[in-house]
């Protein structure tokens, strides 16, 4: 019969973290290590949305701007119509 360690206290915060990606408005404080885990568990559980991924983006982390960038993930781009037209047209 083999015995089967605990979790540890990093991947049980990382797991409580992934539950609860959708309240968070900043990612910056966290270490490198535990944010590239943090974002392949998002993308594995199927949570990566819009707000999430600038998230990720803002942390300005080289492995995860590189690995946005090996899957070819981009922000959707939303055109910003004019409201108003002060140009004359006559």
């Amino acid at each position: 019969m083999s015995r089967r360690d605990p979790p540890s206290l990093l991947s049980l915060a990382v797991d409580s973290a992934l539950h609860h990606i959708s309240n968070f408005s900043d990612l910056s404080p966290l270490p490198d290590h535990v944010l590239l885990d943090l974002f392949l568990k998002t993308l594995q559980a199927g949570k990566l949305n819009e707000k999430i991924l600038k998230l990720f983006i803002a942390t300005d982390c080289d492995e995860i701007l590189a690995l946005i960038k090996k899957l070819k993930i981009r922000p959707i781009l939303t055109p910003v119509l004019p409201t108003r037209c002060r140009f004359d047209f006559g």
